[in-house]
């Protein structure tokens, strides 16, 4: 009896140590052979946690309204006056940094042209579409007052439409260029960030057709080229979706 319980034990011991060791070695060998287990889990957790943020926090598309101040530069600024400017814009998000925006805006300027012998009066009527990236700054290393303005840059192209009319009659065929603007701006949001209202500063770099060519009045030669570019200060308000 003794020497049958000693083998007894002897034999639970070995099934016990192989059971172990069996284990150990799946454990072992499916760590080793995990296809999920290795460097680039860190980065998919990172990327899925900005997406969720993103979903939580961000916003799909905004559209939004834009009203304020428009005048030109150089010889522009001093035939046309500076006027009030109304238009809409509708901004596509790609994360929570990144957008584009697809802007139109229009408006009419008193124009005045003085020489020695003469004065013409009129109006020029000014139309914008603008498509642009815009780009949020990063406010995260900022004083929480500061971060809550949200800065931005928009930089993008612009078709400028241009139709001038002197003494109420069209005096020339309605031209139109191409232009290149930078925007900076702010939006503060509000409603618990269904809409917002911000401030935006812009600059038109663009080339009328006639930009080159002297203004003739009355067959004589003015010294007038009518050379310069846009300037925009707008406040904004937008509806976040």
């Amino acid at each position: 009896m003794k020497f049958k319980s000693i083998l007894l034990s002897i034999t639970l011991l070995l099934v016990s140590s192989f059971a172990h060791k069996a284990y150990a070695q799946d454990d072992f060998n499916y760590d080793a052979y995990d296809p999920f287990a290795d460097y680039s889990e860190f980065d998919q957790a990172s990327e899925e946690e900005a997406d969720i943020n993103f979903f939580r926090n961000g916003r799909f598309f905004t559209i939004g309204f834009l009203g304020g101040y428009r005048t030109f530069t150089s010889v522009l600024g001093e035939l046309y006056e500076g006027s009030p400017a109304f238009g809409a814009y509708i901004s596509y998000f790609f994360d929570l940094r990144f957008a584009m925006q697809l802007t139109y805006l229009t408006g009419d300027h008193p124009y005045r042209l003085v020489t020695d012998s003469t004065t013409i009066n009129g109006n020029v009527s000014v139309q914008e579409i603008g498509f642009g990236i815009k780009y949020f700054l990063n406010t995260q290393n900022v004083t929480r007052g500061l971060a809550a303005i949200n800065p931005y840059v928009l930089l993008g192209i612009e078709q400028v439409y241009r139709t001038q009319r002197y003494d109420g009659s069209i005096a020339a065929t309605p031209d139109g260029t191409m232009g290149f603007a930078g925007s900076f701006g702010i939006e503060i949001p509000m409603m618990k960030n269904k809409m917002y209202f911000g401030a935006e500063a812009t600059y038109v770099y663009v080339g009328f057709p006639d930009e080159n060519n002297q203004i003739i009045m009355n067959n004589t030669g003015t010294g007038i080229y009518p050379r310069g570019d846009l300037v925009r200060f707008n406040g904004l308000i937008g509806i976040n979706f």
